[in-house]
């Protein structure tokens, strides 16, 4: 059965957050909160965790929209090639908010993300509990977003509700409050010209 842990973002819990790292070192799954969706993750290092939250979400590594939830723009160089300045003062804009930027990946990226695929996506939600997360963790957390079953809605927003649903299936529902039901904007800056794959909760600032 999973751990319901509930963290707050103006008062985060260190000795909880450590708790969640924890569990993510072991290989664990969680669900956490960001500034769009509740979603689904795990260290992005540990390859059978990755699997197995494709497994959850029945895709392939390989060909699944993935993203790396960052703490800052200060490791973006550990993943990506180098930046141009443009896309660079781009982020720096629109940074931490609901965005996410499609980038050229470099040889750092784990290689079961790449068998297919020569860009990886960078998040970094303007919200404190998962970053705090991923800084104590020390890298990036895989993410994909957390559906519902109801055909009604997109997403489940509910944390209690998403742990009755996954609680046998992942090993920690981080309960951040009710969350959004509107997805990141994904700005494509993998080629010369930046362009808007999809539109998401926020415009993006020029």
């Amino acid at each position: 059965m999973a751990e319901y842990i509930k963290l707050y973002e103006k008062e985060t819990d260190i000795n909880r957050v450590i708790e969640v790292v924890e569990i993510l070192r072991q290989g664990g799954i969680i669900i956490y909160p960001t500034d769009t969706v509740y979603s689904l993750g795990c260290d992005i290092m540990n390859n059978k965790a990755v699997e197995k939250v494709a497994k959850i979400k029945d895709i392939k590594v390989e060909k699944s929209n993935f993203s790396f939830i960052c703490h800052d723009l200060s490791h973006l160089s550990d993943y990506c090639k180098p930046i141009p300045n443009p896309v660079f003062k781009l982020m720096k804009r629109n940074l931490p908010g609901p965005f996410t930027f499609i980038l050229p990946a470099n040889n750092n990226v784990p290689r079961y993300f790449k068998k297919k695929k020569k860009t990886v996506g960078i998040r970094v939600p303007d919200n404190a509990i998962i970053r705090q997360i991923v800084k104590q963790l020390g890298n990036p957390v895989f993410s994909t977003s957390v559906h519902s079953q109801d055909e009604v809605k997109a997403y489940m927003t509910d944390p209690e509700l998403i742990f009755e649903e996954y609680d046998r299936i992942v090993d920690a529902v981080i309960d951040g409050g009710i969350g959004g039901n509107q997805v990141s904007t994904i700005i494509d800056c993998s080629n010369d010209e930046i362009s808007i794959l999809r539109e998401g909760k926020e415009e993006v600032i020029y």
